[in-house]
């Protein structure tokens, strides 16, 4: 399919990867399949892989490949890629297939509905993951969401699409992506959450445990906090 300006696509696809070598080479052809007819740019940020994935991923027009020289961490792949994106609208997503790319398009249509969204966050209605994993996910969503007020169910699903003046407020610090709606709420644009698609893992492992999340995460909450209570804001009348 062509591009009509890879310069300034309509969307720009953020994938932060990190050994997906089983992964990557299906979520293009996903990716591709679900955005039939919508003129978008695939950036690829590789965090360091120690495998194949940088070899495997499929190049062309529309596909943009950030290599950190060694692993950085899923904040800062996320972190680089938005702020990297050239797209007027831009979604996020995991490399490793349990986010669903065919969820995109109705996130897009969500962000026109009434009264106007800036940032999409999708939640997992029906999570893929074991018994104890979801109960983790569910007690540390609801402590954050009543501490921060982000709003959201769900933050730990990397499946979201934003405006691109959003960027603006992700301020990079590890954890930084399991507070994006918070910091984003936090400059006074409009967040809402819809129901998507979850599924199983198939190849590979998960990255990320509750033993060496738990701690940062509360620590994380005491520093949003507070950045949030103390953000400044102002307007420009005139530029003479």
């Amino acid at each position: 399919m062509p591009v009509s300006d890879t310069s300034c696509p309509a969307l720009s696809i953020v994938v932060p990867l990190y050994n997906e070598q089983d992964n990557i080479a299906e979520l293009q052809q996903e990716i591709d399949l679900a955005l039939t007819g919508i003129d978008y740019e695939l950036v690829l940020v590789d965090d360091g892989s120690t495998d194949a994935t940088l070899q495997r991923i499929q190049r062309g027009p529309r596909v943009r490949v950030l290599a950190f020289a060694q692993n950085a961490g899923q904040s800062a792949a996320m972190h680089a890629g938005i702020h990297h994106a050239r797209g007027q609208l831009i979604a996020t997503l995991d490399g490793d297939l349990q986010n669903d790319p065919a969820d995109i398009p109705a996130m897009i249509a969500k962000l026109d509905e009434a009264p106007g969204y800036d940032l999409v966050c999708g939640y997992r209605a029906k999570r893929k993951d074991t018994p104890f994993k979801r109960l983790q996910s569910r007690i540390a969503n609801a402590v954050r969401s009543r501490f921060v007020g982000d709003g959201v169910r769900d933050t730990g699903c990397t499946l979201k699409i934003m405006r691109q003046p959003c960027r603006e407020a992700l301020l990079l610090f590890n954890g930084m992506h399991r507070f994006i709606p918070a910091l984003i709420r936090s400059m006074d644009f409009r967040v809402t959450e819809v129901p998507v698609n979850h599924r199983p893992r198939i190849h590979g492992v998960s990255k990320y445990g509750f033993g060496n999340r738990a701690l940062r995460a509360t620590t994380d909450m005491l520093g949003i906090r507070w950045l949030n209570s103390r953000r400044a804001r102002y307007q420009i009348r005139d530029n003479a």
